[in-house]
């Protein structure tokens, strides 16, 4: 890894555990909550401790002036709700738009599975090589997911392996996928890829859910989060980034985690 690669790496995370907070979602279902004014929420993660936010690159100059020194990914691909397929990810940009908005990193996601995996593993090769002339460290978003994989299903852990070591093979620097439910599944997941491994949040539950699911991941020797809705969109974006925080950085649990943040357990 060049030296370039290595201080971006840096800049995304703290001593190799990461706490990403995406927040594309516009793109992808318009302004919700805590995206109308994503000024103020941004500025309030960074300061729970986030590590990095992540949008898409058309919003960067309302990124850099409130993420407190916080890294930036760019991502760069997407499609929306109301669309055909919300599973048909289409290039938003190319590094160097990313580069000229100032980012740390670059991300894509892939549907691994699904019918249009051919087309994504060709746009994540390609992304990785032109990434790597610039020493830019790529996120690969992957997920397994398609007509022939169910998340219930006992071995739904290997079709996530499977998924995490696909963008190690493609010459991803990180990856994030979903959790698989428990560290015991999960920890097949980690052990998949050389890659550091960071899981997705999905739609809100409960913070002591939430923090409950960051601990079992870490567990199973996660990297760390690239947690979206579950943050941006809690009442208090900047409590709950900072009882992530306290999980990934601090190794502290679920209800020290709860405590250090000031959330109050929900019944």
């Amino acid at each position: 890894m060049n030296a370039g690669k290595r201080t971006r790496l840096d800049r995304i995370g703290t001593d190799e555990k990461y706490v990403i907070v995406p927040m594309d979602h516009g793109i992808t279902m318009g302004a919700v909550k805590g995206l109308k004014d994503i000024e103020s929420t941004i500025d309030a993660i960074t300061r729970g401790g986030a590590d990095a936010v992540l949008t898409q690159r058309g919003i960067a100059d309302r990124v850099h002036p409130n993420k407190n020194d916080a890294g930036y990914i760019v991502h760069l691909n997407g499609s929306t709700t109301i669309g055909p397929d919300e599973n048909d990810k289409r290039m938003t940009g190319t590094v160097e738009d990313a580069i000229r908005a100032g980012a740390d990193a670059v991300s894509v996601h892939i549907n691994v599975g699904s019918q249009y995996e051919p087309e994504q593993i060709e746009d994540l090769a390609a992304l990785t090589s032109e990434a790597e002339r610039y020493g830019l460290p790529v996120l690969a978003m992957n997920y397994a997911r398609g007509p022939d994989i169910d998340p219930d299903d006992d071995d739904y852990n290997q079709a996530v392996g499977h998924a995490v070591r696909l963008a190690e093979e493609l010459g991803a620097d990180l990856v994030k996928t979903g959790y698989t439910g428990d560290a015991e599944t999960f920890q097949h997941v980690v052990e998949s890829t050389s890659l550091p491994v960071v899981i997705a949040g999905g739609a809100r539950g409960t913070d002591e859910q939430t923090l409950d699911m960051v601990r079992g991941a870490m567990d199973a020797g996660a990297a760390g989060v690239s947690m979206g809705r579950s943050i941006f969109q809690h009442d208090d974006p900047e409590k709950i980034a900072r009882g992530v925080a306290s999980v990934v950085h601090d190794d502290a649990s679920a209800a020290e985690a709860l405590s250090d943040a000031e959330l109050a357990a929900e019944l």
